[in-house]
């Protein structure tokens, strides 16, 4: 039990102001097993137990770039067919001063397995200079709602582009899944990029960053894909695209390699970063979290990171997949009872990073994970799926923060919705992660310094107790309790 001074123990008896003790002040925010959904909690005066957290400004690493979701076709659609009202209140929830501030998206470029069907932005085969190339399929969805979104954000939101494929003419087995690009399509399909970055442009909307392909492992015979060695992404981003974007006049824009699991980071940025001539044109790496359902990989994230520190690591996809959503069950989400693709199709060898899981712990474990091990953005997959875990056209089903039924003009924001408020709302672009330590093994912590230069502190307990913690910053200390299963951001004035 740590031990009070006379002092403290005075103004505690007595109850009055402790203040020349130096304490801080601070606000706290818990989700909860147990039904806070980011509610305001007080600090409270304990006394057994503590946990000592120590927050150490002066040791800071990487700057946050954002957190955020995705705007696929299934979200926009499904936002387009609720009630103007219910449509309102969603955007303003993810983007709105009350809300929680997304500032780090993604959308796909041409269709992925979130759409309605399979388009091109450029159907015409062997059309060399992309004289038919048209975006007219955004148009009805997707960019209505990125520029709703625009409206509604304050402080605005960068956006990431990946396409889950080359238009299939361009690929060797002309087909929307699989394939690799033909040598002689590199230079149009750097056109693609170019004319997408155009059009999109002329809309209003800016991008900040794209992908050269989605998942460039492919994934069997399922949605849209098409495969890159890691040697073939770099020669087609070195030679093709990172040039033809400098020349088009978009070479700001952030060219990030791979876009897939963890695990294979090591691979991929040997051959990325191997030279000056070969990292010129790569901003940094994307990747996904579908490797395990517990295992963030930080020895992975450490070696990209080491690899070259000047470049980006950035989360572009994850999300609790394979699995129908449970409406207004809030208690789903707290419990391990999530699986994933790797339940039922993982190699025996691997079946063990697949185990049963809770979607808030996900979700919470992964991020704290991430951002200790050096990841700068963070971004989660739909934002909006329906009840089904749709519209997906491969019927592969999956979760989304918020859930709606569209028939009924209803909404659900689940307990992921309020996991991802915690950080993206606090953590805000421009954020220097900072050091603490921590004398608990169960507690998982992370912790920024803002522009503004408000501290937060993001500690979640997975466990089954309440936790007393004594949080300790600059000579200044206070003492707070966090329930058992349950988030808490803290904010240090």
């Amino acid at each position: 039990m740590k031990k009070l001074s006379h002092l403290r123990v005075f103004c505690l008896l007595v109850g009055v102001s402790c203040q020349s003790e130096k304490q801080m002040v601070v606000e706290i925010y818990e989700t909860s097993a147990a039904g806070n959904q980011m509610t305001l909690v007080q600090p409270k005066e304990v006394t057994e137990n503590l946990t000592e957290l120590t927050i150490l400004p002066e040791d800071t690493y990487q700057t946050i770039t954002g957190i955020g979701g995705s705007f696929t076709e299934a979200t926009a659609h499904l936002l387009l067919q609720l009630s103007e009202k219910n449509r309102n209140e969603i955007l303003e929830a993810y983007f709105g001063e009350s809300g929680a501030k997304y500032s780090l998206t993604r959308t796909h470029i041409a269709s992925c397995d979130f759409s309605l069907g399979n388009y091109t932005y450029a159907p015409v085969a062997n059309d060399m200079q992309l004289e038919n190339f048209s975006i007219q399929e955004d148009e009805q969805d997707i960019i209505p709602i990125i520029q709703q979104a625009q409206k509604i954000s304050k402080d605005g939101f960068q956006i990431i582009a990946s396409p889950w494929t080359a238009p299939p003419w361009m690929k060797d087995n002309k087909h929307w899944v699989g394939g690799k690009l033909l040598p002689e399509y590199q230079e149009v399909y750097a056109l693609y990029f170019s004319k997408y970055l155009h059009a999109y442009k002329e809309k209003g909307i800016d991008i900040w960053g794209i992908t050269p392909v989605n998942e460039p492992h492919g994934n069997g015979n399922n949605w849209e894909s098409m495969h890159f060695s890691p040697k073939e992404m770099t020669d087609f981003v070195q030679f093709h695209l990172g040039p033809k974007l400098e020349k088009d006049g978009w070479g700001h824009i952030k060219i990030l390699g791979y876009d897939q699991n963890r695990a294979g980071i090591k691979e991929w940025v040997d051959v990325m970063f191997a030279t000056p001539e070969s990292s010129k044109y790569y901003a940094g790496t994307a990747v996904h979290w579908y490797e395990s359902t517990y295992d963030y990989f930080g020895e992975a994230l450490d070696y990209a990171r080491q690899k070259d520190p000047s470049k980006h690591l950035i989360q572009t996809e994850g999300c609790v997949d394979s699995e129908v959503p449970q409406w207004k069950n809030d208690a789903w989400y707290w419990s391990k009872e999530a699986t994933d693709w790797g339940w039922d199709w993982a190699s025996p060898e691997e079946k063990y990073l697949h185990p049963k899981y809770a979607p808030v712990h996900r979700y919470a474990g992964d991020m704290i994970g991430c951002f200790n091990n050096w990841v700068d953005g963070w971004i989660d997959w739909n934002m909006v799926l329906d009840t089904q875990g749709g519209p997906n056209w491969f019927k592969n089903w999956c979760v989304a923060p918020v859930i709606v039924d569209p028939e009924k003009d209803e909404v659900y924001y689940t307990p992921l919705y309020y996991t991802m408020k915690h950080f993206s709302r606090f953590i805000r672009p421009g954020a220097k992660r900072i050091g603490f330590k921590i004398n608990h093994l169960l507690l998982q912590t992370t912790a920024f310094k803002n522009p503004d230069n408000s501290i937060v502190v993001v500690v979640f307990n997975p466990g089954e107790k309440q936790e007393n913690v004594q949080l300790n910053i600059s000579g200044k200390t206070t003492t707070f309790s966090i329930d058992l299963q349950a988030l808490q951001t803290i904010i240090i004035k």
